[in-house]
């Protein structure tokens, strides 16, 4: 009798297993310890309502990584890792889903490799993997020179580098993507979610959700937390008590809009 080979579930990270985005969850914590600016504290922070609120496309996803990947500049390894370890349990583990660790936890009882598989910088996807207990990360790689990063993307995880990245990864370990899982949100992970047996759509954004359901992949809620957006004060990123008030009544309008298409699109 032929030995089966082993099955593997991938993934991905933003807004699938955490309720934010890893690339600009740290922006405070980056800004406290002098890193970068009050402007790019509150340009961080701005992006991140908008990634929040409506999503990123695959154009504002480049533009994303090339604006973070000029930031990041100069910046010591072993500083990033210090900020992003020490301060995880406030920063980013309040926000990962309930319903996505128990999903891990029920792949690793399964007896299945647990990946993550990310468009987010290797450097800030370990720290989460790490409080998951998930050992094997696939992200985008950042090249490091001498201890400091130098602001030149080796590897960009999006879209089909992803698909291509978990086949590659399944050649080289054996699995069978055929019996194989992978988790997203985002209709930029198609690809990704095409290339194994069982995909399935998690909190899909509206072009995920529509190819998900034409093609009877699964689709699943996550809902613990809930997404929030949390807006600078004027005393961190140093701009009007008046614009801050505009930039929060804007972020409650978009919840509340993004809440209705949410209720919409599951009565559909």
């Amino acid at each position: 009798m032929a030995t089966l080979k082993p099955v593997a579930a991938f993934f991905d990270l933003d807004k699938t297993i955490i309720a934010t985005s890893s690339a600009y969850a740290f922006g405070k914590e980056f800004f406290n310890n002098g890193l970068i600016t009050r402007q790019d504290a509150l340009d961080l922070y701005l992006s991140k309502a908008s990634y929040m609120l409506v999503g990123h496309s695959s154009d504002q996803m480049d533009a994303s990584r090339d604006h973070l990947s000029q930031l990041i500049k100069g910046w010591d390894v072993d500083e990033v890792t210090r900020i992003t370890t020490d301060t995880m349990h406030h920063v980013v583990a309040p926000a990962i889903y309930s319903e996505a660790r128990e999903l891990i936890e029920e792949h690793r009882a399964a007896g299945h490799e647990v990946i993550i598989i990310s468009a987010s910088a290797d450097i800030l996807v370990e720290p989460i993997a790490a409080e998951l207990g998930v050992d094997t990360v696939v992200a985008t790689a950042l090249e490091v020179v001498d201890g400091k990063l130098t602001g030149t993307i080796l590897r960009y995880l999006k879209g089909d580098a992803k698909a291509e990245a978990i086949e590659q990864f399944a050649r080289e370990h054996d699995y069978d993507l055929a019996r194989s899982y992978a988790y997203s949100d985002s209709a930029t992970d198609i690809p990704m979610l095409a290339a194994v047996g069982n995909p399935v759509a998690v909190n899909p954004d509206r072009a995920l959700r529509k190819h998900a359901m034409s093609q009877g992949w699964q689709l699943r809620t996550f809902k613990n937390p809930e997404p929030l957006i949390q807006m600078p004060n004027a005393r961190e990123v140093g701009i009007g008590a008046g614009v801050i008030a505009g930039l929060t009544a804007l972020a409650v309008v978009g919840t509340l809009v993004t809440r209705a298409v949410i209720r919409e699109n599951r009565s559909a």
